[in-house]
């Protein structure tokens, strides 16, 4: 997969601007909060929350975040222990010290659901003196937290899970380039090491039992230097390392509310036989090698994303991932809040649950508390269960917004890129084909970072799934029309 950019222009920018301020109008972005949960964050963000029982702020916890970012929702640590294996600390930022129930930011909150991203800002789930400052698990800063405490074996199993309310203090604000460039150097402490260690364990544990994580190039807008900047991105090993923490914590907590009868969960159903035999023609027809009663799981682990054939299977892979959404129950309603038949997140292969990252998410903050009320073998707070019922929906409708202004975006910025060459020809590969129009479909360009449709007369020839190809260019408009293609 190519990694080069390309620059909007300054004239560019403006119209591009415009059409960013339109596409926020038009996705009823919220431009600012209401005065009363201004007014509630700066109170909260002043007061002193109440302060934990215990005290971890000896614990040197250190943040990877992208650079730049302040609302950080996770620190971490790791140590070797002294009989083997790996004890694993993990603080995720106490939303709920700072919010009241029911009260004006809580039920804005509730209205926004997810933080939404654009290139040019960002709408957050909560005022910036919470998200940016008071509640951040920012450096030298002593903050509360939930704080997670692992012990892994030497092969990077749980074997021991607690968490706890605690004051923690963290060190260190690092970024994902540095850290990996300090592991490839030799250079990194040993908690980094350990980083990668347990990171790689905790891959083999997912290929064990048979979890998927798709290494799918992502195309990302970054700004630079006041211009935008679109590339085809291929995380380093340390981004994937870190989810897998990730990922343990919210495994644990699905575990931890399944036992106790109440939560929410993330679900993903499995793959319906209709796409998987759609996913194995698209195999064939890429010359990906799969046999019948190879996992598709295992396919997934031997594919080079780099490798243009590979890189479209990877996308075909994700219509496999589709109808994420959450499930809540409750003991105490077992009618109406039943535990779920069949709990297992099918990517993740195991239960699993969003519980680390509640300064941008708002089913987080209720995860956690029902694992706090969990281990300590008491039920979750009232405010906690009165709103299990609708976290769902909302859940649903922030996420779709996020998606809808992620998509949206990218479109806008690649029309821009290219509003000014309609009529030249640009080496592609086909990533996608209509089944219904097989001279129609989805083309990555090599140069620039965009990926479009193309359309083919009908009596065209088709389409070839993953192969390189020529496309001219007919259509780019910021704010009116997607990129367009056809065949040179």
């Amino acid at each position: 997969m190519p990694r080069r950019t390309m620059r909007v222009t300054d004239e560019d920018r403006a119209p591009l601007q415009r059409a960013l301020r339109e596409l926020r109008e038009r996705t009823h972005a919220p431009t600012g909060f209401p005065a009363d949960v201004r007014a509630e964050a700066d109170r909260a963000a002043r007061r002193r929350p109440r302060v934990p029982p215990y005290d971890a702020t000896a614990l040197p916890l250190f943040t990877i975040d992208p650079p730049g970012a302040k609302d950080l929702d996770q620190a971490m640590h790791l140590a070797r222990r002294a009989k083997g294996g790996y004890r694993l600390h993990y603080a995720i930022a106490d939303v709920a010290s700072f919010v009241t129930p029911g009260g004006p930011l809580d039920a804005e909150a509730h209205r926004r659901a997810v933080t939404v991203y654009y290139p040019d800002t960002r709408v957050p789930l909560h005022p910036a003196a919470l998200s940016e400052d008071a509640a951040s698990l920012l450096p030298d800063r002593d903050r509360p937290a939930l704080l997670w405490e692992f012990d892994l074996d030497a092969d990077g199993a749980v074997s021991r899970t607690d968490l706890r309310r605690a004051l923690v203090r963290s060190r260190a604000r690092l970024d994902y380039a540095g850290v990996q460039r300090a592991l490839d150097t030799g250079t990194a402490d040993e908690p980094l090491v350990l980083l990668r260690e347990t990171g790689l364990l905790r891959q083999e544990r997912e290929r064990e039992r048979g979890g998927v994580s798709l290494d799918v190039p992502e195309q990302e807008i970054v700004r630079q230097d006041g211009r935008y900047v679109l590339e085809y991105r291929t995380p380093p090993p340390v981004e994937g390392w870190n989810a897998q923490l990730s990922l343990l914590t919210g495994m644990a907590a699905a575990d931890l509310m399944l036992a106790a009868g109440t939560g929410i969960l993330r679900t993903l159903p499995p793959a319906p036989e209709s796409a998987v035999a759609a996913l194995r023609r698209a195999a064939r027809a890429l010359g990906v090698n799969w046999p019948d009663d190879m996992p598709y799981a295992v396919v997934l682990r031997a594919l080079d994303p780099a490798h243009p054939q590979h890189a479209a299977f990877l996308q075909e892979c994700t219509t496999l991932l589709r109808g994420a959404g959450y499930a809540v129950f409750d003991r105490e309603r077992p009618a109406e809040r039943p535990l779920p038949a069949d709990p297992v997140h099918a990517a993740v292969a195991a239960p699993y649950a969003h519980c680390t990252a509640p300064l941008r998410r708002l089913a987080d903050r209720y995860a956690l508390e029902c694992c706090v009320a969990a281990v300590a073998g008491s039920s979750p707070p009232e405010w906690v269960r009165t709103a299990l019922d609708a976290l769902p929906a909302e859940m649903a409708a922030g996420s779709r917004r996020a998606a809808e202004a992620e998509r949206e975006c990218v479109d806008l910025v690649e029309a821009a890129l290219l509003r000014d060459r309609i009529g030249e020809v640009f080496d592609a590969y086909v990533v996608d084909v209509i089944d219904t129009r097989p001279t129609a479909g989805t083309v990555h360009l090599y140069e620039p970072a965009v990926v479009g449709h193309v359309e083919g007369d009908p009596d065209g020839p088709p389409l070839r799934l993953g192969h390189r190809t020529r496309v001219r260019l007919i259509e780019a408009n910021p704010g009116r029309d997607k990129v367009w293609f056809a065949p040179a």
